[in-house]
């Protein structure tokens, strides 16, 4: 199977991505100035948020496109392929 499911998002997953890094950036800033943690804290629960978005939305990209593909052609590799995805799904729970 070519690429991965989450070519079309490819972008928009990228230009997320910048926004938390900056995001993490500004956490870092905000503790090196000393700022009231209520407000670090807001900050930390808004990157999080943005990184299960982010997350969210590979995991619905890997699900539509490479488990299903998989499982449309069958054999072995769709168990493995499910059992990714629920390995997968287990970690974001946990987390």
């Amino acid at each position: 199977m070519e690429g991965h499911g989450y070519g079309a998002d490819k972008v928009a997953l990228a230009r997320r991505m910048s926004r938390v890094e900056g995001q993490v950036r500004g956490i870092a800033k905000m503790i090196d100035d000393d700022r009231y943690c209520i407000d670090i804290l807001t900050q930390v629960s808004a990157v999080t948020k943005a990184l299960e978005s982010v997350a969210l939305t590979l995991l619905e990209d890997h699900l539509a496109h490479c488990v299903a593909g998989a499982i449309a052609e069958g054999g072995d590799g769709a168990e493995a392929k499910v059992k990714e995805a629920a390995d997968a799904v287990r970690r974001l729970v946990r987390s």
